[in-house]
């Protein structure tokens, strides 16, 4: 949090990314909970509201989409009562802002009706067992201003807990255009969280997944130096996602530029994800991203609870031993020089 946050928080350097409630089953999300509890890190709820789920002891990270859900009124429009009870719970520590996703950006998303259970739909304010969609865009602002102005609303209806945005890079010139607005308004978010083109779901188009948006480590170097030249570096910090699961990946984005990582594939394999790619048919094998109760049902939460905070307690240890292999003390020493790209 920057100087404009009255409830900063002490985020680790290894958390777990954006992934819904719907998109995932009850399980998963729970085992995920309980893993950052055990091991004192965040967990992003994804776009599809705050469930029971959600709050067994770990922190969460709230993301807003634009959809919405868990905040928005009958027509699906932004709620401002019901955004300032959720945000301002003790566990929420962050809000997420989510523009677009590495995986299919400018696209949105769609909850089928058939993992679109009555509980699901209370929890997002939707008719159950109907198609619910993500529209590409927010209805809550239309320009760069608009949004900054929106995220200190935000703030202000939090209670001044820290708020950022995630957004996948596309063209340049709009988040150029964002930095300017953050100088004119003089309203500086607390983070921005990047997501990379490789970022993934089983649920996105093939054609967006191989194609659009720019990759992690050009937009992360964009976004960074960007940030420097409008002098907004010191009071943002940088989260970054895609394709993030080992110790050398972690060093690797801090030495262009990022405070802090998300992982979403690395935790779903902890849960026992097989890649199958069934995440949008309500028949994933493993019970990960299924409402069918004989599918969910076979996911251990207290097995797999332990092994998503063993993959985040390892995952840090490996990188500390990588820094000590390199004579590095503290993060602050992780520069870029120290990464040379052979071709």
């Amino acid at each position: 949090g920057n100087a404009q946050c009255k409830q900063p928080y002490d985020l680790s350097i290894f958390n777990i990314s954006a992934m819904s409630y719907g998109a995932l089953s009850k399980t998963a999300v729970k085992a995920l909970n309980k893993g950052a509890a055990m091991q004192n890190f965040a967990h992003n709820t994804g776009e599809g509201g705050i469930s029971q789920y959600h709050e067994n002891g770990g922190d969460l990270i709230w993301q807003i989409g634009t959809g919405y859900f868990g905040c928005r009124d009958d027509e699906g429009n932004f709620h401002d009562e019901r955004f300032k009870e959720k945000a301002r719970l003790p566990h929420v520590k962050m809000i997420e802002l989510k523009l677009s996703q590495g995986a299919k950006p400018g696209h949105g998303g769609m909850l089928p009706a058939a993992k679109n259970t009555k509980e699901i739909a209370k929890i997002r304010h939707v008719q159950p067992n109907t198609d619910v969609n993500s529209p590409p865009a927010h209805t809550a602002f239309n320009s760069a201003e608009g949004m900054l102005h929106f995220i200190q609303k935000l703030r202000d209806l939090s209670d001044g807990k820290p708020v950022g945005f995630k957004i996948c890079i596309g063209d340049e010139e709009e988040f150029i255009d964002i930095c300017k607005a953050m100088v004119e308004t003089q309203i500086v978010p607390d983070f921005i969280a990047i997501d990379g083109s490789e970022g993934g779901t089983g649920s996105a188009p093939l054609e967006f997944t191989d194609n659009l948006g720019m990759p992690l480590y050009d937009a992360l170097t964009f976004v960074t130096k960007t940030l420097i030249s409008f002098k907004l570096k010191r009071h943002i910090r940088i989260i970054v996602s895609s394709k993030i699961i080992t110790g050398f990946d972690i060093l690797k984005t801090i030495a262009l530029g990022a405070d802090a990582c998300y992982s979403a594939r690395g935790m779903m394999f902890a849960l026992g994800c097989i890649q199958a790619l069934q995440c949008n048919e309500d028949t994933c094998p493993v019970g990960v991203a299924t409402q069918t109760p004989k599918l969910y049902k076979g996911l251990d939460v207290d097995n797999k609870s332990v092994r998503v905070a063993q993959f985040k307690k390892n995952t840090l240890r490996a990188t500390v031993e990588l820094m000590e292999a390199c004579g590095l003390k503290t993060l602050d020493d992780v520069s870029a020089d120290k990464f040379v790209r052979r071709v």
